[in-house]
């Protein structure tokens, strides 16, 4: 028997994968004390059972330690098993040490959800140097494409499309993009001048006249990149873009962008 475990905010996913699966959907207490420490209670019998924790990490450090103790308190309860649904994998983008002294917080973050969890299941995690999860967790991994979707979303919406990645990063996702889509791709180049502040450099679109530009990321985070991107092609006089990204982050202040 499973049980889908929501953390506070997941509560809509994690019904739709109990349905989906034909798996009960738990409940989990929680609150915090005046001094900000965090209460959790697991309100669901989960004895002998397989636990499915659903929580999207996009804002990782203020949940860590309530996602921590949920698991153990599964545990405690007599769980099977403990595993973690995380649609949005954080910590995944420092997967190297840039300057002398950084922490390598992508091997960090996977020792510690290694140590806590059973497993892993996440969608399209952000890894470039890092090949495959199973380089840095200790634990089954399971991983979910989006970008198929999206692809078939553009070649049932949007007429003659140009799929345009942002960054020389996006470029594994807009080409799968791309291929499902049934359309050609071109990517532009990003020097990061700030965490708020970026260059984008469009190449030359001009054998692509007449396309529907299709902005194509893995995640929007500040949206800086997008919207950056969004303004050269503006300048250009090219027609407004589509802006279509698997992770929605929306880091504080990207609306106000």
């Amino acid at each position: 028997m499973r049980v889908i475990l929501p953390m506070p905010g997941n509560e809509g996913m994690a019904t739709a994968l109990a349905e989906i699966l034909d798996a009960e959907r738990g409940i989990l207490e929680w609150r915090r004390f005046p001094d900000s420490e965090a209460y959790v209670r697991i309100a669901s019998d989960v004895q002998g059972k397989r636990v499915y924790i659903v929580c999207t990490l996009a804002n990782p450090d203020p949940q860590m330690l309530t996602l921590i103790f949920a698991a153990a308190a599964a545990r405690e309860c007599g769980a099977e098993s403990v595993h973690l649904v995380a649609p949005y994998l954080a910590y995944m983008r420092q997967d190297m040490s840039f300057k002398s002294g950084e922490a390598v917080s992508a091997t960090h973050f996977a020792r510690l959800l290694s140590q806590t969890f059973d497993s892993l299941v996440t969608v399209d995690p952000h890894l470039h140097r890092i090949g495959d999860l199973a380089e840095i967790f200790a634990i089954p991994t399971c991983v979910g494409a989006a970008a198929p979707l999206l692809g078939v979303w553009i070649a049932q919406n949007v007429d003659v499309p140009l799929i345009i990645g942002p960054d020389q990063e996006s470029e594994q996702w807009a080409a799968e993009v791309a291929h499902w889509a049934g359309a050609p791709y071109v990517v532009a180049s990003k020097q990061r001048i700030a965490d708020q502040q970026v260059r984008v450099d469009l190449p030359d679109l001009t054998s692509w006249s007449g396309r529907r530009p299709v902005l194509a990321d893995d995640i929007i985070s500040s949206g800086r990149t997008m919207i950056e991107a969004s303004r050269l092609l503006a300048v250009r006089g090219i027609a407004k873009p589509y802006c279509l990204a698997i992770h929605a982050v929306f880091a504080p202040g990207a609306f106000e962008g």
